[in-house]
């Protein structure tokens, strides 16, 4: 197989920027989140709570396939191992730069240029995985002023003894060099070409090469270098590090769930179709764009988004410039696209007391307690036209935006491969939506059998979530 028919669960990752819309037309909860004092609501969700607590909905405890676990308080980021970091002392917690341990010389593979920049380091001590792992994603919320940007890594242990070198699954900031080359940025990336002959990275994916096998990521180490130019003062802030480790077993089709929610929130609808052929340096718009399109749609409904200022580099001739906003600043260098996981978790939360991960739900059931809570989620799925009634086309990988559930318990989702705005609201089958997005093999056009997403989503909510949306996130594993 090529890479794009045997990247394991992630494997669709490759055609979900250039091929989201050929069209003819569970997790292991790591630990309870506390409730804040200071809820933040969206700007509109509406329609009846539709039952209890979402606690009463979780899925039995011998079906999570999946394990979260998150850095996030002073607390988390005391237990790290500093070198050169600190704990931020007021305000919201995270780690950055107290006195720099080095130098480093780094040569942009995007620019040619090569500069030096003073580092530090704060790497998470190990974390034994409650689910023997196939795959890890990681997460960050950051802020990287100019002359800044942070390299998240990875070191996995095996079940056998042995231990993965460090993988670099992101070099990141939050800005870019387009409008003034001379400024001290470098280019947001991926790393290609990296792995042991047990694993390999695959974009944002570290993936265990032979998911067959008895191998597994037992137990995994993150490392942050947090980077500045040399003698500066300002520094990058890194408010949340994690990673969602899975082994969702191999399957064509997901037990059926039964409705538990009639409830639709009110989400801004945004057609990624409208932008074909905008700006080819960010992959060219239309059906490249259905995740930053997603993305931009739920930090609307959470009421964030870019300023007058921050648009005014786009075409006026453009209509939702935010969207292409959020392509320019979701895009990854090296990956050639819009569609990296993390860089648009990332993304969300450089945005006013948002938070933002990738992780894997277990079933419709824990997308019913989100939305009961009033969160919405970014989904991942890929499947043939004839698998989806309704949406008049078929996608080796493409991102959507779960808004609601009918009486009947079909999915409302606001599904950017539309021809229009208006257009973007659809209501799809409860049984084919499930299927599409859970299972983990599907057989394309040509009859090969190719991979499924098992679950891949997107979570953005804010800094001081409610109490129920507290209990819906502990819920589904999320803290």
């Amino acid at each position: 197989m090529d890479r794009a028919e045997d990247m394991s669960r992630r494997r669709l990752l490759a055609a979900a920027a250039g091929a989201a819309a050929v069209a003819a037309a569970t997790t292991t909860v790591v630990a309870a989140a506390s409730a804040h004092a200071s809820p933040s609501g969206p700007s509109g969700p509406s329609g009846p709570p539709g039952g209890g607590p979402a606690a009463r909905r979780r899925p039995p405890r011998g079906e999570r396939l999946v394990d979260n676990r998150f850095w996030t308080s002073r607390k988390d980021w005391g237990g790290g191992t500093a070198n050169g970091t600190r704990v931020v002392a007021k305000g919201r917690a995270g780690v950055e730069i107290a006195a720099p341990v080095g130098t480093r010389e780094y040569r942009d593979p995007h620019t040619g240029r090569t500069a030096t920049w003073e580092y530090a380091q704060w790497t998470g001590p190990a974390h034994r995985s409650a689910v023997p792992a196939t795959e890890a994603i990681a997460s960050w919320n950051a802020r990287t002023p100019t002359g800044t940007w942070i390299q998240v890594e990875i070191e996995a242990s095996y079940s056998d003894g042995t231990t993965s070198p460090w993988y670099v699954l992101g070099r990141w900031n939050s800005g870019d060099d387009r409008q003034d080359t001379r400024a001290p940025v470098i280019r947001r990336t991926s790393v290609d070409d990296q792995s042991d002959g047990r694993s390999s990275v695959w974009t944002d994916t570290l993936s265990v090469d032979d998911t067959t096998g008895s191998l597994r990521v037992t137990t995994y180490r993150l490392r942050l270098t947090l980077y500045r130019e040399p003698g500066g003062t300002s520094t990058p802030t890194v408010w949340r590090l994690g990673a969602m480790a899975s082994a969702v077993p191999d399957r064509f089709t997901v037990p059926a769930s039964e409705p538990g929610l009639a409830r639709e929130l009110k989400v801004p609808r945004y057609s990624q179709e409208i932008h074909k052929g905008q700006y080819p340096e960010y992959d060219n718009g239309g059906e490249a764009w259905c995740s930053p399109t997603s993305s931009q749609m739920i930090l609307e409904y959470w009421g964030r988004g870019p300023t007058a200022a921050d648009l005014a580099w786009v075409d006026p001739a453009f209509a939702d410039p935010q969207v292409c906003h959020a392509a320019r600043f979701t895009y990854d260098y090296q990956y050639g696209g819009c569609g990296n996981w993390p860089f648009n978790a990332a993304y969300a939360a450089t945005y006013k007391d948002m938070q933002a991960i990738v992780t894997r739900l277990g079933s419709l059931t824990d997308l019913e307690t989100l939305i009961r809570a009033g969160i919405p989620v970014i989904t991942s799925q890929s499947f043939l036209k004839e698998e989806l009634t309704g949406a008049g086309y078929g996608t080796a990988g493409h991102l959507m935006t779960v808004i609601g559930f009918t009486a009947g318990g079909d999915v409302i989702a606001n599904d950017p491969a539309s021809p229009s705005n208006p257009a973007v609201r659809r209501v799809y089958k409860r049984r084919e939506w499930e299927n599409i997005w859970l299972r983990t093999k599907r057989k394309n056009s040509q009859g090969t059998v190719v991979s499924g997403s098992g679950g891949v989503c997107y979570l953005y909510f804010p800094v001081n979530p409610g109490k129920e949306q507290v209990r819906a996130l502990a819920a589904v594993g999320v803290r």
